[in-house]
């Protein structure tokens, strides 16, 4: 029996099916922003905005400056660290408020392209809109410096930056990963410092094939984002900080000296100077968080 269906209109029926794939495609992976009435009425405060840049680790990456430049080599491809001086062609300078925010927050750039997950937004989306207010008003007190940073080098399809929109489906989330006992405002602190501005997650907790965080292994452990070496397990496991006391914990953030005396090391090193350089009530809100939290054994083994 001889097909109802013509090819002409085969043809058709496989061009729409086609059309609406490609426009679900769009749907799904458009950028989301938040538009100019999200933001509060806020003065900003460079103080504090000082402050949440050394929480943040703004210059670990980013270079005393600002400047950039730095290289992370991954199983992804090779990203580099952007420049986020005040300079309103090599940086940021030209930025408005509301496109920080959408930068910090969502992951979307001034032109609407997906910023690559190697910006840890999927932390900083935690952030209160006020701070990040705060944090622009300080790195926009910085001298500008014109240097221009070459672009990421990846493969197919990571290359794809539109897909990036799928994967913020799944792991661009602003709720808090862990909660703690309501009123507990050294807890509640100590989990806005880890979880949002020190994004100490996106280095000790392991990650999927698709390089979002397994939240069942939160702050265990896990490969180096790099590639090389491991990131220890930070939780009150036998495997991470189960032997510390919250004395050695403080004592290691403000001087880089564990109990036995060692020193920090690594990529550890610039995070802990900056670390130190918070009020003792931050580090030991980060202490009681670490604390608090549950015990989970280091995924590698």
């Amino acid at each position: 029996m001889r097909s109802l269906v013509t090819r002409p209109v085969r043809a058709l029926l496989i061009a729409g099916l086609l059309i609406l794939l490609v426009a679900a495609f769009a749907w799904l992976t458009r950028p989301q922003l938040l538009s100019a009435a999200d933001l509060p009425r806020h003065e900003p405060d460079s103080a504090n905005g000082e402050r949440l840049f050394h929480a943040g680790g703004c210059a670990s990456c980013h270079g005393a400056g600002l400047e950039g430049g730095l290289e992370i080599a991954t199983g992804f491809g090779t990203f580099r660290v952007p420049n986020i001086s005040p300079d309103p062609v090599a940086g940021i300078g030209s930025w408005t408020t509301l496109q920080f925010v959408n930068a910090m927050q969502r992951g979307v750039s001034p032109r609407g392209e997906h910023y690559y997950p190697a910006f840890p937004y999927t932390s900083y989306a935690r952030m209160r809109l006020a701070d990040l207010i705060d944090l622009k008003s300080h790195l926009d007190s910085f001298a500008p410096v014109p240097d221009s940073v070459s672009g990421h080098e990846l493969g197919f399809p990571w290359n794809i930056r539109r897909g990036i929109g799928l994967w913020k489906t799944r792991y661009l989330d602003a709720d808090a990963v862990l909660s703690v006992p309501a009123g507990n405002e050294v807890l509640e602190r100590g989990r806005y410092l880890v979880e949002a501005v020190g994004h100490c997650a996106e280095c000790h907790t392991a990650r999927d094939p698709f390089g979002g965080l397994q939240r069942s292994h939160w702050l265990a452990g896990g490969a180096s984002p790099d590639g090389e070496g491991h990131v220890p397990n930070i939780t009150p496991h036998a495997d991470g900080l189960a032997e510390w006391s919250e004395r050695d914990i403080e004592r290691y953030l403000k001087s880089g000296f564990t109990p036995d005396y060692d020193t920090v090391g690594g990529s550890m090193t610039q995070v802990q100077e900056n670390l130190a350089r918070l009020p003792d009530s931050d580090r030991a809100a980060i202490t009681a968080y670490l604390k608090a939290i549950a015990p989970l054994p280091d995924p590698t083994g």
